[in-house]
């Protein structure tokens, strides 16, 4: 009891929305206040990863081949992520919890329907799948957060018309750079021990303006700059597709649905691995994520589902809607055979089905079982798997998120493939942000591999 009290006179801030209860086992928080939730976990998880470092800091996490630097470092466990983890075999869990666990624990805006992205960020920063006060608070949070500058319209206003949506994300993003609490709590000369505070308020404040500017970007670039105003009865996924004109409650819940798997995805991935890089030599957090933006518009990242529409479309004009699986089974081949890749198939780590692509699949089956576009997206999870087996160089021949995320965008009329990546962006910031959150609190250090001439490894090779 003591130490909660004292937690509460040294931050008087956190005191609103904190609730103290006697449960089994002794004391607990209660709290509808994210920041007071994640500033009651920090101490503990402090000392973990001292004593991690203490006890276990000489012992080996893994080798690195050759093969394995030369190569990208694939595989190389060599960072700290706590949002996620990605198991070749499961598929990603967030926070420990499997993507259908949290469809079923995580509050949602409509009974039976998909989670609220809020409720994956408080899980996320705390580490507990929140209740539906605690998620609505973060709603709340956000939404009282979610005025955009006029400098940021100013700044879309004067792109050249042709710029790409993702290239007016980041220098939107970087536009906001001014009003960062980090940057200049860190010029005032702030203890480390505090940075993850302002670090906090930053990310809250940028994941707040996203689905905004987001928004703007659409309606700037593709519905003649007419911007829509935001609901106050939505939530922060769904705001987004209202903000970019699409009311249908079933648009809705697929951006609620898309905002939420796309949020993470471990920390190797180069959008999530450029933010905690650029974060670690302790930029802002508009700095890191606009960092990790411009990773994410890369074709060999955040572009697949664009690469998989035009495959489908290919598809679609070659031997039509009414395909039959050996038909389809040509089609592939000819595709294997001509030394292209089956888009949307496959994956760096996973071994198995990617459940994100599953729990589109379902959303598919329940909202557009005849929509074209989603039978042939079911009939190729029939087909190219078997021949890609066949092939015998395929490690996964299953599909990955990218094979489905387009064809649900497609069908609520979000037709500007050019744009998916921006929806991609403002999810992912979710788990970027509050993994940045967690590297101040816990006092990562910066960055800095080692790198190696290929004299250097070949010297290296020759003594060994």
């Amino acid at each position: 009891m003591r130490a909660v009290k004292g937690l509460l006179q040294a931050a008087p801030s956190l005191r609103e929305g904190l609730i103290e209860a006697v449960g089994v086992g002794g004391l607990r928080t209660l709290t509808t206040d994210l920041k007071a939730s994640l500033a009651e976990k920090i101490p503990a998880e402090q000392e973990r990863l001292k004593k991690l470092k203490k006890e276990h800091g000489s012992k080996e996490l893994g080798s690195c081949t050759v093969e394995a630097a030369i190569g990208g470092m694939r595989g190389i466990p060599a960072m700290l992520w706590e949002t996620s983890l990605l198991d070749a075999e499961e598929g990603i869990r967030f926070r420990g919890h499997s993507i259908p666990e949290l469809q079923e624990k995580l509050p949602k805006a409509k009974e039976g329907g998909e989670p609220i992205p809020e409720g994956l960020l408080w899980l996320l920063m705390t580490g507990e799948v929140p209740s539906s006060e605690q998620a609505a608070s973060v709603t709340e949070m956000l939404r009282q957060r979610s005025k955009v500058p006029d400098h940021v319209y100013r700044v879309l206003a004067a792109q050249h018309p042709n710029t790409h949506p993702m290239t007016q994300l980041a220098t939107a993003v970087l536009s906001l750079q001014v009003d960062s609490k980090f940057a200049a709590a860190y010029r005032s000369g702030m203890h480390k021990s505090k940075y993850w505070d302002p670090v906090f308020e930053d990310s809250m404040d940028l994941i707040a303006k996203l689905p905004t500017i987001a928004a703007a970007i659409y309606r700037n670039t593709y519905k003649g700059g007419d911007l829509v105003e935001a609901s106050s009865s939505l939530d922060w996924g769904a705001n987004l597709a209202h903000m970019m004109g699409f009311t249908d409650d079933g648009c809705l819940e697929m951006m609620r649905l898309y905002q939420t798997i796309h949020a993470d995805h471990e920390g190797g991935n180069v959008s999530a691995h450029a933010t905690h890089l650029v974060g670690s030599a302790l930029s802002d957090p508009y700095l890191s994520y606009a960092a990790g933006m411009t990773g994410l518009a890369g074709p060999l990242h955040g572009l697949a589902n664009q690469e998989v529409l035009r495959w489908l479309t290919d598809v679609r004009q070659q031997v039509g809607d009414d395909v039959t699986k050996e038909q389809m089974r040509e089609f592939v081949w000819a595709t294997l055979k001509s030394g292209k890749v089956v888009p949307g198939f496959g994956h760096a780590v996973l071994r198995k089905t990617d459940p994100r692509y599953t729990c589109q699949a379902v959303f598919a089956r329940r909202h557009m079982p005849d929509y074209p576009l989603y039978r042939l997206t079911a009939m190729l999870y029939d087909v190219v798997p078997d021949i890609l087996k066949e092939t015998g160089k395929v490690k996964n021949p299953y599909p990955n998120v990218d094979a489905h995320s387009g064809v649900l965008l497609q069908y609520y009329g979000i037709t500007e493939e050019s744009f998916y990546t921006v929806l991609f962006g403002v999810s992912r910031a979710l788990g970027v942000l509050s993994q940045g959150v967690w590297s101040r609190a816990l006092g990562l250090p910066i960055e800095r591999p080692k790198s190696l001439t290929m004299a250097a490894i070949e010297q290296r090779v020759a003594q060994a």
